[in-house]
Formats: C-alpha cells, structure tokens, sequence
C-alpha cells in the first residue's frame, strides 16, 4: 500500500464553503479547478477526499496512462 497513488482533479470551486473545507482542499494540494494533485492512498487521504466529495473527482489510473 506505501507504493500506491491517487491522483485528485478539483471539479467544484471552495467560495462560500466552511473554512474546514477550503482547508482540506489547500491540504490536498488543490486551490484551483482543474488542478489534479497525485497523493499516496492512505486511508488519513482517503478521509480527506470524502470531506469534500462535491468537490473533486478521482482520476483513473488507466486513463492518464493512455494519453
């Protein structure tokens, strides 16, 4: 599990959301839509990105592969 990667795209934008949101996205290494950000998948990640699910999508590992 250490060696795995998750990568996340910000879809929606923090404005007018709880601090604690706007928060965990700087946390993830996103402040901007359409920016994606690779993290290791642990489940402290995992927990961050169903924080904020309305928020950002996962990327598919097969599908950045093929570009």
């Amino acid at each position: 599990m250490a060696g795995k990667r998750i990568k996340v795209e910000q879809t929606g934008s923090p404005i007018r959301r709880e601090a604690s949101q706007r928060q965990t996205l700087i946390g993830l290494g996103l402040n901007k839509i359409g920016r994606v950000s690779e993290l290791p998948d642990t489940p402290a990640t995992r927990g961050m990105i169903a924080k904020v699910q309305h928020l950002v999508r996962v990327v598919d590992s097969r599908e950045s592969k093929s570009q």
